[in-house]
Formats: structure tokens, sequence, C-alpha cells
């Protein structure tokens, strides 16, 4: 956040996921048709920048990174009832789906308002299941503010985790975790971190040194990096078991990356899953 404003990396991963669609050949890895609506104004120019420029290592990367973690993510939903979205930014799942599940996007107040006034002005209905529960996750635990939006802490949840975890510090990190350990056994998290420069492979690198320039001048600095053990220690620590601790690249079945266009798996990124044992 800078000074109040919604955030850049929200806006611009709502993007990526929008110029997929059209930037990408197939196969898809992920189709979101409401992101292009609640971009509005802005997605013709965001799209065709993609479409224009789209083999850029950041441009390629940041639409690789955004439809795999949102895949495997909502892949996982399964038998939940609850799903939790922190940090939801632009996230569509709520306006896409069919509805059976109760979602809790949680967000930056200001970053929330923005959202809002994008779906009234797109004319996207919120579902009644939706609730928005808005939180500073730097500052701030979320389970108190997901109670107050109606969450049933009594029953298992997906909380996904995504494109966050790297702008908060490792103490906010781990703060943020041991919360997320309190909830019903059963309830499993996705998240995503950044690894460690002499983890990264050399396009991941590439990709890495851009970014972190970018976001950095944004005002939103990458704060914390994480090697796997290091993170599937400290969702041990918290009452989880690690199920998966995957790359891009395994994230998704193999025939995702038989392509002829930009699109490539690069190691930066790892995303993880883990359920709270009952």
């Amino acid at each position: 956040m800078d000074g109040g404003r919604p955030s850049a990396t929200a806006l611009s991963s709502a993007a990526a996921r929008a110029a997929h669609l059209v930037a990408d050949g197939e196969p898809k890895v992920f189709a979101d048709t409401v992101a292009p609506r609640l971009l509005g104004g802005l997605a013709d120019e965001m799209i065709r920048y993609h479409r224009e420029q789209g083999e850029h290592i950041i441009l390629a990367g940041t639409r690789a990174v955004t439809t795999v973690r949102a895949r495997y993510a909502e892949q996982r939903l399964g038998r939940h009832v609850q799903y939790v979205i922190l940090g939801a930014g632009l996230d569509t799942f709520a306006y896409r789906a069919d509805g059976g599940i109760a979602v809790f996007e949680v967000d930056h107040p200001a970053t929330q308002e923005w959202k809002k006034g994008l779906l009234k002005a797109a004319a996207i209905a919120v579902p009644r299941q939706v609730a928005f529960a808005p939180a500073d996750l730097a500052v701030e635990r979320p389970l108190r503010r997901l109670l107050d939006a109606g969450f049933d802490a009594a029953r298992p949840a997906l909380v996904s985790w995504l494109g966050v975890s790297y702008y908060l510090t490792r103490d906010a990190v781990a703060a943020t975790l041991a919360e997320l350990g309190r909830l019903a056994p059963g309830s499993e998290i996705v998240m995503d971190y950044a690894l460690p420069d002499g983890m990264r492979d050399a396009e991941g690198d590439a990709y890495a040194r851009i970014a972190e320039q970018i976001v950095a001048e944004r005002g939103e600095p990458y704060a914390s990096h994480f090697a796997p053990d290091e993170i599937n220690a400290l969702l041990s620590d918290h009452g989880f078991e690690v199920d998966q601790n995957v790359s891009l690249r395994d994230a998704v079945p193999t025939p995702m990356w038989r392509r002829t266009d930009s699109l490539r798996p690069f190691d930066c990124f790892r995303l993880v899953s883990a359920t709270i044992s009952g």
C-alpha cells in the first residue's frame, strides 16, 4: 500500500490473468473470464501491452506465476465449504463460482474499497455467500476479522495466501501462520513464497532482479525469502503437515508446459500446501 492507494501488484496480477486468455496459446493454464470485466477501462491497454510485448520475462513470467498459483489453489477446494482468500486483491473466484461455498476475502481496507468500486462499475454483483474482512496483514492477524465477517471457526476451511508472503517480514509470516494454525482440524493452506539467492534457476534470477526493483519502486518491496525446508519447518511449528512443496513446473500437469508460446516455468517462487491434522 502507498498512502492508502490500492495495490499496484493486485492490478498487475489481475491483468496477467486476463491477458493469458489472449496473449498465450493452448493449453490454457487457467481461465479467469471475469478479470477483463473487473478491470474495466484498464483492461484493453494492459492486455494489449501483454499481447504486443508478451515475451518479456516480466510479462510472461507474471502470467505464468498468476495462472499456475490460481489453478493450484482452486483445484484444492474439494470438500471444503469455506474458502478464505488472504490478500484477495482482485481475485475473482467468488464471481466465477456457482455458489455452495462461503468465500471470505481478506485484504487491506483501501484495496477492498477499490475492488468494490470496480465490481460496481462493471455491474458484477457480489454473491450473498461472499463476505469482506478488511485487515492489514502487515500488522493485523486475520482470525478476529474473519469471525466478525461470519466465519465458522469450528468448520474446516481452505485458505489461499498467494502473492503476499514475500511482501511481509519473516516475523509477520510466522505470526499469520500461528493464527491460521488455530483453525479447525482438516483446514488447509495454500501459499506461495519467494526463494532466496542461490536457490533460483537462471530465469528465476533474471525475473527476480527486475521484479524486485519494480515492486520496490512502487512502494511494495519484497521483505522475505524462504528456502523450502525453512517454510516446511515454519508450517510444522504452527501445527501444519506439509502435503506438497512444489515448483511452478510441478504444480500443474506436465502437458501444460508443452507449448509453442512464451509461457515457461521458472524457479523463483514455490507453492506449498499443508493441512492442520486432527
